[in-house]
C-alpha cells in the first residue's frame, strides 16, 4: 500500500519542466473564487466537445445506446452540458488535491456518514460503491473529513503525474492501493477499514460478465464487488457526490449497506450493482463521465465495434 508520495530529483529533469509549468498554472487557479473557476470550467468544456471529435463521438455513442427513448435534441443538451461539466471537472481535481481542508469545509455538505461509522463499529469494513462521477476526486476529499479510508487506482504513467496524485489524493486517504491488488484490499476491509470501489467501467472480458446497463443489453461488467464482499467480510455502501446547483459547492451522499449482499451468485450481484449504478447516475446525468468507452468489449470478439 502506497501510504506516502515519494518525491525524486529525477522529476527536475528539462523533460518534464513543461509538466511542472502546468502545474504551476493549476496552483494559481486553485486561488479564484469557486464560480470563477465554474465559467472557465464551462468554457473550456464546449472547447473541448469542439475539437476533441473521438470522445465527443464516444460520449454521443454512449448517450444513443443508454438512452434510446430521449429525442436527439434531448441527447444534445445531454451531451453539451456533459462537456461542460467535464470542463468544470479539472478545477474539481486541483481543489482536492490544493484546497486547504477549512476551504473545502465551507463548499460541502455531507448525509449519511452515520452508515460508514455504524459498519465500521459492527467490525465490518466498508466498500463505498462508486461511479465515476466528475467530482469523485472532491467527493473523496469530503469524506475524508470525517473517515479517512483507502484509495484503489491505477499508477499514472507519468511520474509528475504520479507524484501529485498520490500527493493530492492521501490528503483524504490513509494510503493507495493498486487496483489489482486484491489481497491488500481484502487485508484493508477485514482491518477493518474503508475503500472505495469502482465498477461502472469496462475492464475487457477478464472476470467481467455481460448483462444490462441501462438500454444494452450486453454490457462487461467486473464481478470484483461480490469478491471483496466475501473475501473481506464488508458491507456494500453506495456512494453518490455532486456539484451542487449553482456550482456552489459539493454534496456528497453515503447510503445504507445493502441487505443481502453478496447474495448467492455473483451474476445476480452484478446485476443489483448496474441497477445502483444507473440509479446513481440518475441523480446528475450530466456529472457523469460519459467520455469513457463503457461498451468497447463485446460478447463475441468477432462483433463490430458499436463506436464505429
Amino acid at each position: 500500500m502506497v501510504e506516502k508520495a515519494e518525491f525524486s530529483s529525477s522529476l527536475y529533469h528539462p523533460k518534464h519542466w513543461p509538466m511542472w509549468f502546468g502545474v504551476f498554472l493549476m496552483r494559481l487557479t486553485q486561488l479564484l473564487p469557486l464560480s470563477w473557476q465554474m465559467k472557465l470550467g464551462k468554457g473550456l468544456g464546449r472547447l473541448v466537445m469542439k475539437f476533441a471529435g473521438s470522445r465527443t463521438h464516444t460520449a454521443r455513442r454512449n448517450l444513443t445506446l443508454c438512452f434510446p427513448e430521449m429525442t436527439p435534441a434531448q441527447r444534445e443538451e445531454l451531451l453539451l452540458r456533459n462537456f461542460e461539466e467535464t470542463g468544470k471537472a479539472i478545477f474539481d481535481t486541483i481543489n482536492a488535491w490544493w484546497w486547504s481542508d477549512e476551504k473545502v469545509q465551507q463548499h460541502m455538505s455531507i448525509t449519511g456518514q452515520e452508515h460508514v461509522q455504524d459498519t465500521l463499529n459492527a467490525g465490518h469494513g466498508v466498500i463505498l460503491f462508486a461511479v465515476h462521477c466528475l467530482p469523485l476526486e472532491m467527493g473523496a476529499r469530503i469524506f475524508g473529513q470525517f473517515q479517512p479510508g483507502v484509495g484503489v487506482y491505477r499508477p499514472h504513467n507519468n511520474p509528475v503525474m504520479e507524484y501529485l496524485q498520490v500527493k493530492g489524493r492521501l490528503r483524504s486517504n490513509k494510503g493507495l492501493v493498486s487496483k489489482r491488488d486484491l489481497r491488500q484490499m481484502v487485508r484493508c476491509l477485514r482491518n477493518p477499514d474503508v475503500i472505495w470501489y469502482t465498477a461502472d467501467q469496462d475492464f475487457g472480458r477478464s472476470s467481467a460478465v455481460f448483462i444490462p446497463f441501462y438500454a444494452m443489453p450486453d454490457a462487461a461488467t467486473i464481478t470484483g464487488a461480490t469478491t471483496l464482499a466475501k473475501l473481506g467480510k464488508a458491507k456494500v455502501l453506495p456512494f453518490f457526490v455532486e456539484r451542487t446547483a449553482g456550482d456552489e459547492g459539493y454534496r456528497i451522499e453515503v447510503m445504507p449497506p445493502l441487505d443481502n449482499f453478496p447474495g448467492e451468485n455473483e451474476l445476480d450481484d452484478a446485476i443489483r450493482g448496474n441497477k445502483i449504478i444507473e440509479t446513481i447516475i440518475d441523480k446528475n446525468r450530466a456529472q457523469y463521465m460519459w467520455l469513457h468507452r463503457r461498451f468497447k468489449t463485446r460478447p463475441d470478439p468477432t462483433d463490430k465495434s458499436v463506436y464505429q
